[in-house]
């Protein structure tokens, strides 16, 4: 990714209110990401409550708090951009509420057996395309106290932000060049 493509994807980030940006990174999808996570430092989570199994604690989804200037932004910016590695967002919430609204977000129950289950709500790829198909109930849900997501957009070289107004979803894309 050129510099050029990561300085207009943090001015998309972190321009205007609310100030808070946060990114969740699928650990499954990002080799390594606990040991990068412990030497970057930035403020970070488990979605997954619990004590967890080496092996899943490894591969389980991170929320992270994300600074503009800090290493850890730069290098999840310009190593997992483009590369599905989590999804990004904005909003003006404390982070142990988000903390709590991802983690209820992280596990649903299979409607035929009640089994829970993992959603993986925070693959790129996946987050857009469920938004879509959301009620307006869904959405509300989705968001609780996010006010944007910001992901990879299908359209190389851009990004797509959605937000709710008004109990409906609004798209659009950025570009990035």
């Amino acid at each position: 990714m050129t510099n050029s493509t990561i300085t207009a994807l943090k001015n998309e980030l972190f321009s205007g209110e609310p100030t808070t940006v946060f990114a969740i990174v699928d650990g499954a999808t990002v080799t390594g990401l606990t040991r990068y996570l412990a030497s970057f430092q930035p403020r970070h989570v488990c979605l997954y409550a619990g004590e967890l199994a080496p092996d899943m604690a490894e591969v389980a989804p991170r929320l992270a708090l994300l600074e503009r200037d800090a290493p850890f932004t730069d290098w999840l910016l310009g190593n997992g951009w483009g590369r599905g590695w989590g999804i990004y967002g904005k909003t003006g919430s404390r982070f142990t509420e988000l903390r709590c609204h991802f983690r209820r977000l992280a596990k649903v129950a299979d409607e035929a057996t009640g089994r829970p289950l993992y959603f993986r709500f925070y693959d790129p790829k996946l987050l857009a395309i469920y938004l879509s198909g959301c009620s307006r109930k869904e959405l509300r849900e989705c968001f609780g106290p996010v006010q944007q997501y910001l992901v990879e957009d299908v359209v190389l070289g851009s990004l797509a932000r959605m937000q709710l107004v008004d109990d409906e979803l609004r798209k659009e894309s950025v570009s990035l060049g």
